[in-house]
């Protein structure tokens, strides 16, 4: 069969043969024009040839491989198009059959909810639905259809070979819904709601909780749970944008992406009905909802998809918290509107690079002698001893991180410019997050500047913070020993607050750990502590890694780290971090290390 030029429709002669079918079906319209004429009258006669045209509307509007024909049982009773290579039967054969038959078994449940959306709305869009056959089951089709009350509600329905979209081919998803995971889920919608947006179509997002769906999975056999997971995962498919933009954000808590004519309340209970038919009690369970509207917001998708994860993420948290789904109803529209204003100014922070440095001295244990100085950001109007931890979490979770590491590395590089470069009397340590590290835009960019800047190399360390984040450890080792290469120390921060530090000291080669304070707190509290702390620190010195214990506070912590083998300490005992790095100088406390130079 010819295809048409876009390789997704029908060709004229295959559009001839089907409008040829129907006029045998119905007979020439002229003489059955005619015939009505004299046996009903004129307007009998144009109500028919309406009935017609309309019909044949309906399939020459549908585009597609396939096109079917559905009575109101799902009967197909007119098949047309490309069957031959996907189920390995002419059409002809598919007439008589169930459609849902032909369908992989995984999408029957959500072919039942297409069915009955077009109920409701005698529509249905751009959803995605895989076929089986002789030949196995198909790449996905993206089906659209009507339903046509004149016709005994059959349903016309047009099947286009998509292969997958290409906008999700690499994400991942929930095992028993088949929806997105959380932060997929937020990118997702950016991205389809910027297309929708430019189209000038009014779209919007639904968070739902059921709170009570844990206990109620735990009152079914597995079967059941599987049916009631994959019900859910099609019913949030069949309501949302292509019938494939609804993600699973945490353990009963869901959210989608809608056009604005899909009725929430008609959603609500139609997963509250599909849930109780589950329910072994009948009972079921609560189901509740927020929406806002997005289509309209006057950002990119790129900071669209920041601010809804931000949103997601505080949704994802909020369970058992302030934060409900009551109170998210009356201000989801202005939470995503502060999400959005916050991503702008971190922009605009970032660019401008309005934030300072401030130092903090890491220390020799045994003589006192500065090492270097961690550089610390500090945004306008906080104090130097305030920590950023609130708008580097921000940074982290919306993904402005990588711009901010970037712009802390030209900040550092223009803060030593401000001394001879023949001279390294204030090397300084900056941080990197976990998250920049996987960055192919970040390591390229950094590469660059310090490739132009190779005068710093003596001057400027780097400590790699949200170590937990890297889960490519062999990327994240390259990208350390491109450092190491060019002459930059690497340290490793938060060791030891996790189970996987171990794991990160083996696969990684780096020149320091950063002991975290709470691992020091525990070691000193616990019977086993010091000589735990002693072992690690003596691991650490067999293979070349030199060590530096955090929040030292108080003299007699700095007395444990040093009788356990640490190499360094920092903390405040010599101080709060300052923006002028001439206040660690003398070194405050320097009485601790007399007699031991």
């Amino acid at each position: 069969m010819q295809m048409a030029p876009d390789g997704g429709g029908f060709s004229a002669g295959v559009g001839r043969r089907i409008a040829a079918k129907f006029m045998r079906h119905k007979g020439n319209t002229r003489n059955m024009a005619a015939a009505s004429s004299l046996a009903h009258g004129e307007s009998s006669q144009i109500s028919r040839l309406k009935s017609e045209r309309d019909r044949f509307v309906a399939l020459a509007f549908c585009w597609g491989d396939l096109l079917l024909e559905l009575d109101a049982g799902g009967t197909i009773v007119f098949a047309g198009g490309v069957t031959q290579p996907f189920l390995g039967r002419p059409p002809e054969d598919l007439v008589g059959s169930r459609f849902e038959d032909n369908l992989a078994a995984q999408d029957h449940v959500l072919f039942r909810q297409i069915l009955k959306i077009a109920e409701q709305r005698g529509r249905t869009d751009h959803l995605a639905l895989r076929l089986h056959g002789k030949l196995g089951v198909t790449p996905p089709f993206s089906v659209a259809g009507y339903r046509l009350d004149e016709f005994d509600g059959h349903f016309f329905l047009a099947l286009r070979l998509t292969g997958g979209s290409g906008e999700t081919a690499a994400v991942t998803r929930d095992q028993g819904t088949g929806l997105f995971d959380g932060g997929e889920f937020a990118s997702v919608v950016a991205a389809r709601a910027s297309r929708l947006r430019a189209g000038g179509a009014d779209v919007r997002m639904t968070l739902v909780t059921m709170d009570d769906l844990q206990n109620l999975r735990a009152r079914l056999d597995e079967a059941s749970d599987q049916a009631l997971m994959s019900t859910v995962g099609a019913c949030f498919r069949a309501h949302s944008v292509d019938g494939d933009t609804a993600g699973r954000i945490a353990d009963g808590r869901y959210g989608l992406l809608h056009r604005s004519d899909v009725s929430v309340l008609a959603f609500e209970r139609e997963l509250t009905d599909v849930i109780r038919e589950v329910d072994p009690e009948g009972a079921g369970l609560a189901v509740e909802t927020a929406t806002v509207e997005i289509g309209a917001t006057a950002v990119s998708e790129e900071d669209m998809a920041r601010s809804l994860l931000y949103v997601v993420n505080r949704f994802r948290e909020s369970k058992g918290g302030a934060f409900t789904i009551k109170s998210l109803s009356s201000n989801l529209s202005s939470l995503m509107n502060e999400a959005t204003h916050s991503v702008e100014s971190f922009k605009r922070m970032v660019a401008d690079r309005s934030f300072n440095l401030a130092f903090q001295p890491i220390i020799d244990v045994n003589s006192g002698v500065i090492h270097h100085y961690e550089a610390l950001a500090r945004f306008a109007g906080a104090a130097a001893t305030d920590s950023p931890y609130q708008q580097i979490a921000f940074a982290e979770e919306t993904g402005l991180i990588t711009d901010f590491d970037l712009a802390i590395v030209q900040k550092a590089i223009d803060w030593l410019d401000r001394f001879p470069r023949n001279t390294n009397r204030f090397p300084i340590a900056i941080n990197v997050s976990g998250h920049s590290v996987g960055s192919e835009r970040y390591v390229s960019a950094l590469y660059a500047k310090l490739r132009e800047n190779a005068w710093v190399r003596d001057k400027l360390l780097f400590e790699i913070t949200e170590s937990s984040r890297m889960t490519d450890l062999e990327t994240a080792n390259t990208f350390i020993q491109g450092l190491r290469q060019v002459g930059h120390h690497v340290c490793l921060d938060d060791f030891g607050a996790g189970a996987a530090s171990f794991q990160y000291l083996g696969a990684l080669d780096v020149d320091v750990v950063k002991l975290d304070g709470s691992a020091i707190r525990n070691a000193r509290r616990g019977k086993k502590g010091r000589a735990f702390l002693t072992a690690l620190a003596t691991l650490c010195r067999t293979l070349g890694v030199e060590t530096i214990a955090e929040m030292i506070d108080k003299e007699d912590a700095l007395a444990f780290v040093r009788e356990c083998g640490v190499n360094y300490v920092q903390g405040f005992l010599f101080g709060q971090p300052s923006t002028s790095i001439k206040d660690f100088d003398p070194l405050p406390k320097a009485d601790l290390f007399r007699g031991r130079r």
